[in-house]
């Protein structure tokens, strides 16, 4: 089993940065894609970003984050991060970090989520 567990979510004003951390743990990450989502109330899952933990190359960003969002690992603390800058208030969400094989179709392994406010 891989187990993953975020942190770092909270309030901040709209246009302020967070930055969230996915610490992860349980068996090797060499052949994982690392990647984060978000779900607010009422609206269903949407992909942010992802990350091939090995070589630490980016697949892709979603549309709506490029420019803003960073993702990056630190493969000595096992964390994959996800750095946000210029927040909105329709971004408000509960982020959540997952983990796939690199040959697998869907994510099988995912976080509890950490609550990101912002605020008007």
């Amino acid at each position: 089993q891989v187990q993953l567990v975020e942190s770092g979510g909270g309030l901040v004003q709209s246009g302020g940065s967070l930055r969230l951390s996915c610490a992860v743990s349980g068996r090797t990450l060499s052949r994982y894609v690392v990647g984060w989502f978000r779900q607010a109330p009422g609206k269903e899952r949407e992909f942010v970003a992802a990350i091939i933990w090995r070589s630490g190359i980016i697949t892709h960003y979603a549309n709506s984050v490029k420019d803003r969002f960073a993702i990056a690992r630190d493969s000595a603390k096992n964390t994959v991060s996800l750095q946000m800058n210029g927040l909105k208030p329709e971004e408000a969400a509960v982020y959540t970090c997952a983990a796939r094989l690199l040959d697998s179709g869907s994510y099988e392994y995912w976080g509890q989520g950490t609550q990101v406010t912002v605020s008007s």
